[in-house]
């Protein structure tokens, strides 16, 4: 029997990674301009990829990073890296226009076509690394370790977890529309460009860590673990 602990734990760390809820309005402004169907298609998209490429990492683990010869910091510093290029365009409102192509317009292939095109302008830097980034990966690899202890219930258990997750991120996307309706189109270019901010400042713990972990006394461990107790 597996502990419900175990799942309950890897549920909620998994869900703070993440963190669809919060990241509704950046999908507010990457989808700005298209239909709510058309919307909520790309949600199940972006749903599916981090469903896949989740229980990818909680099978493969580190032996993906191993095959490459990249190391968990240099995965961390390249994450950090691309959100930080993230964090200016958000505070530069360079965002939304990045992401849109304009509004929705008749395309040959119908709307399954046209939310699979934004989807895959979407996927980097938005479904990875804001979504799926170098903390997430990590603890699906630190939680798969711990779930083969139980054995095959344990390794369902996980997967289960993970496409609770998924399913989570998606029905919060679904939810953007009343959130934009809410917040109004200032509120939305207030809270992205302060998202921005705080996505910059991740950017830069992201790299302060990698360095850290990669080197010897070169970044003091205050400054790569503030919170550490």
């Amino acid at each position: 029997m597996v502990p419900d602990i175990f799942a309950v734990n890897f549920f909620i760390a998994l869900f703070a990674l993440i963190d669809p809820v919060g990241n509704v309005p950046l999908f507010a402004a990457a989808t700005r301009g298209v239909k709510n169907s058309t919307a909520r298609l790309i949600a199940v998209f972006v749903a599916l990829f981090v469903m896949g490429f989740l229980i990818f990492f909680f099978f493969t683990g580190l032996s993906l990073l191993a095959f490459f010869g990249i190391s968990l910091p240099a995965f961390r510093i390249a994450g950090g890296i691309l959100l930080l290029l993230l964090g200016l365009d958000m505070t530069r409102n360079d965002f939304a226009e990045s992401m849109a192509t304009g509004p929705d317009e008749p395309q040959e292939g119908g709307r399954t076509a046209q939310a699979r095109k934004r989807f895959e302008s979407m996927i980097v830097p938005f479904a990875m690394p804001l979504l799926i980034g170098p903390g997430a990966i990590s603890t699906v690899i630190i939680y798969a370790s711990e779930a083969r202890d139980y054995g095959v219930a344990g390794v369902i258990t996980g997967v289960g977890v993970i496409v609770l997750v998924a399913i989570s991120t998606m029905l919060s996307f679904w939810a953007t529309p009343l959130i934009s309706r809410l917040l109004g189109r200032i509120g939305l270019a207030i809270v992205v460009r302060v998202l921005g901010l705080i996505l910059c400042a991740m950017a830069v713990q992201f790299i302060l860590s990698g360095i850290a972990d990669s080197t010897t006394g070169l970044i003091l461990e205050e400054a790569s673990q503030p919170y550490k107790s």
